[in-house]
């Protein structure tokens, strides 16, 4: 297993911002592709934002581009989104999810956190 670990959740204003921090940690592999994902009440789980494992190429869903953005610290094994401008919509569980070096544009991947709840008051 590859711990994940997600912080920076919580209660926010519309029109706020929020990071989102994932912190893999114990038992690595050298290369991972990171992601994010989320989760609304009685909605499936759905991709958000992925990043290659040197940083340099990441994909995001239409939905949130140009309000989100991701990124890592592979020298802290960590990997951000922040998003600004929250809408009502945004509101749900965010995942972090991680696997060996892999396509950004495929979105299994092996390894979830726990999630971590964002909500959205209007």
């Amino acid at each position: 297993q590859v711990p994940l670990v997600e912080s920076g959740g919580g209660l926010v204003q519309a029109g706020g911002s929020l990071r989102l921090s994932c912190a893999k940690s114990g038992r690595t592999f050298s290369r991972a592709t990171m992601a994010w994902f989320r989760q609304a009440p009685g909605k499936e789980r759905e991709f958000v934002a992925a990043v290659s494992w040197s940083g340099l190429s990441t994909n995001y869903a239409d939905s949130v581009k140009g309000r989100f953005t991701i990124s890592r610290d592979n020298a802290k094994d960590t990997v951000n989104l922040q998003i600004n401008r929250l809408k009502p919509e945004d509101t749900a569980v965010y995942y972090c999810a991680a696997k060996p070096e892999g396509s950004i544009y495929s979105q299994f991947y092996d390894y979830w956190g726990q999630g971590i709840q964002v909500t959205v008051s209007s």
